[in-house]
Formats: structure tokens, C-alpha cells, sequence
């Protein structure tokens, strides 16, 4: 077996785990013979090693590209059971709905021309990752929309089935889910009309492959929204300095500033990832009347609207060409 020769010959872990091809040869095999055995000339080998060895392949590539930051883990998990209080820590983010709602919904309704009395975003399958308790979540379903919420704190989660839990309508529009945007993105391929990703960007280790892996589960001219925090002296006075330390808005350390990202990098990584960006708006809170509003500057919050881009057709040129070709032969 061609799998068990290039596994004995090349040995290690590392070196296995970086050789797609071995890999997934190595995923059909255990895939369909687990109760069997594979053998080559020389020996017999349980495929339960095998099997083993490609779930910690798996693990380890899973690990690698995980945009998860086990240190903002622990941050949330400490505020797991506070999501629905709205004059503790998460009190702007309750108060920021009065903003990022509408924008979500108006801007799926103009970009599909279409608008139903009653319930909106029904039909609209939308995804919010980094859901916490669900305080973006229920208002969108409560829209009409089919939400999946996310969150790798399993606390959170729990925090948020048990509130939606009280509404039937709620309950039967909302789904929750323990884990990563990494976990669900091979099974939820082109999944969805929205994803909504409000105040995680600026928590994530890298920024372009969660970009990725949210262009991955969207529907081809889909929409992507995001609020995050720019990085600019404002945003550590204000964003940090004032919110954590001085009007204790938020628990300290809540926010690192060498994780902000400006517009201008985010509409990069965006834009060089298959997305157009349609609209960045600026957004301002005041710690006074507890209530957001949009404005022109970007310098401490703003939020975006990226739209994927429909991949062409290849043109009919280039199909005649590749008929022209021989066909390779084995």
C-alpha cells in the first residue's frame, strides 16, 4: 500500500502531517477499513494506528491554523454567566444592537432588492460568530432569520441556550454551537447568506485566515459584517485607558491593542481574500447615555459590510483550449 510505504520511508510525525498527499491517502484508507487490516509485502499493521495516527495529523493541522487565541478563552469564561446583564460589563454591547441590527438587516435586504412585512430576514440563514450569550443572535432571529451562533466558550453557550430556551420562537430559529469558525467550515461550505462577526476580529490570532474561513461558508455575493476597534492612539486611550481603567466598562485586559486593526488593513485582507467592500462606517459610544451612534470618524469603533465576490465563468475560450489538450493517461 502505497500509504504504508511512504509512512514507513518518511517516519515522523511533522513530516507526515505536512504531506497532503500521504494524509489524505492515509484519511480514505482508515475511512472504510476500520474494523479491517492493512498489509503490505513485509507486515501487518492494525489500522487502528493508522486511524490514531490521522487524527492527531488532524489535530495538529487544526491547531496550526486555528485563528483561536486560548488566552481570550479565558477572559470570556470568567464573564460566561454575565451576557445578559444590562448594566454589567456586556452593557455596550447590549446598547450597540440599536445600531449593528439594522445595519445587518438593511443592508440584506437592499442588496437582494427585497423586503417582507412581518419578518424580514426570513429565509436568511445567518451565522454569528463569537455569539457569547446570543445578544446578536436572538434579534436577528427575531427578524425571521435561521441563526447558527458560535462561540468556543462552552459556558457561553450554555449561557445562551438556557435564554433562548423561555421563547418557542426563539428556540426553534436559534442554533448553538460549542466551537471554532475553523470547526464548522468544511461542513457549512457556501452555507450561508451572512455572517456576522461583531467586536471578535480584535480577538482572533489571525485575522486573514478567519477572513478565509468566512469567504469559505458563504454563499457566492454573500454578506460579511464586522465591527471591531481601529488601532490608533484614540482607540488606547479610549478604547482601553478610559473603558477598562477609568469607567470600568469593562473588566481590565479585555483589550490588547497590538490585536486592533485599522480599515485600511482590514479592507486589504478582505479584499484580497475574494470580498468587495461595500460600506465602513464609523461608530462612537457615549459611557454617559449608554447609547451608540454612527458618525464619520473611524478612529476608535467602525463596522463594515463586505459583499463575496461571484467568481466568472471561465470563458468559453479557455474550455475549447483545454479540449484541444491530449488527455493524460495513467
Amino acid at each position: 500500500m502505497e500509504a504504508v510505504r511512504v509512512f514507513r520511508t518518511r517516519g515522523t510525525l511533522a513530516q507526515l502531517c505536512h504531506n497532503t498527499r500521504c494524509f489524505r491517502l492515509l484519511s480514505t484508507l482508515t475511512a472504510g477499513n476500520k474494523g479491517q487490516k492493512l498489509q503490505d509485502s513485509r507486515t501487518r499493521t492494525p489500522v487502528g494506528f493508522f486511524y490514531r495516527t490521522v487524527m492527531i495529523c488532524k489535530a495538529h493541522l487544526n491547531t496550526a491554523s486555528s485563528t483561536l487565541d486560548s488566552s481570550e478563552i479565558k477572559k470570556f469564561q470568567a464573564l460566561a454567566n454575565k451576557w445578559w446583564d444590562q448594566h454589567g460589563e456586556f452593557a455596550a454591547l447590549h446598547s450597540m444592537n440599536d445600531l449593528r441590527v439594522p445595519f445587518v438587516r438593511d443592508n440584506l435586504l437592499n442588496l437582494n432588492g427585497a423586503r417582507k412585512s412581518g419578518f424580514p430576514l426570513s429565509g436568511y440563514k445567518i451565522l454569528d460568530v463569537g455569539c457569547g450569550g446570543g445578544l446578536l443572535s436572538e434579534p436577528l432571529a427575531r427578524l425571521g432569520a435561521c441563526v447558527t451562533g458560535i462561540d468556543p466558550v462552552e459556558d457561553s453557550i450554555r449561557t445562551a441556550q438556557l435564554h433562548k430556551s423561555f421563547d418557542p420562537f426563539l428556540d426553534k430559529h436559534i442554533h448553538y454551537k460549542a466551537c471554532t469558525l475553523e470547526d464548522i467550515t468544511e461542513e457549512a461550505m457556501e452555507t450561508f447568506d451572512g455572517v456576522v462577526a461583531s467586536e471578535v476580529v480584535e480577538h482572533v490570532s489571525n485575522v486573514e485566515s478567519f477572513i478565509k474561513c468566512c469567504h469559505k461558508i458563504l454563499k457566492p455575493e454573500a454578506s460579511l459584517f464586522i465591527t471591531t476597534i481601529n488601532k490608533t492612539k484614540l482607540s488606547y486611550v479610549f478604547g482601553i485607558l478610559v473603558s477598562e481603567n477609568v469607567l470600568k466598562l469593562l473588566p481590565k485586559g479585555t483589550h490588547e491593542w497590538e490585536k486592533f486593526i485599522s480599515p485600511v488593513e482590514l479592507e486589504r485582507i478582505m479584499e484580497s481574500n475574494g470580498f468587495s467592500v461595500k460600506s465602513i462606517k464609523g461608530m462612537l459610544y457615549n459611557p454617559i447615555s449608554g447609547l451608540w451612534s454612527w458618525i464619520d470618524s473611524t478612529a476608535i469603533n467602525y463596522a463594515v459590510h463586505a459583499v463575496k465576490e461571484k467568481v466568472p465563468p471561465e470563458p468559453d475560450y479557455c474550455r475549447s483550449e483545454d479540449k484541444d489538450q491530449p488527455e493524460d493517461r495513467l
